[in-house]
């Protein structure tokens, strides 16, 4: 559990270096998570290989457990997708002299 907490916190360190805006999606009512965040949950779990989204909402810290519904966690990761593909594309290009790393 303490590894997710700082894998999120790094993840979402680099996310916010590399994106300013904090969502992308217009919604109606004000989220409890920003989609920022959501990316960085949904990369935390593939980072450390969590297939399982049972497993992944049983590990989340609280903070993060308490604001997120399952339901709404896959409809928003999959509306997001497109924003996700565009985050890695600007990490890969950030590292792509350094042929030491694959981004998946």
């Amino acid at each position: 559990m303490i590894n997710s907490i700082a894998n999120y916190g790094k993840i979402l360190e680099l996310l916010q270096q590399i994106e300013l805006k904090m969502n992308f999606l217009n919604q109606i009512s004000n989220p409890k998570l920003s989609d920022i965040e959501f990316i960085t949950v949904d990369l935390t779990s593939e980072y450390m290989s969590i297939d399982s989204e049972y497993r992944l909402f049983r590990i989340l810290p609280d903070k993060l457990n308490l604001r997120i519904e399952r339901n709404v966690y896959n409809r928003r990761i999959r509306k997001l997708f497109y924003f996700k593909e565009q985050l890695r594309k600007r990490i890969v290009s950030k590292i792509s002299s350094n042929r030491d790393y694959c981004i998946r």
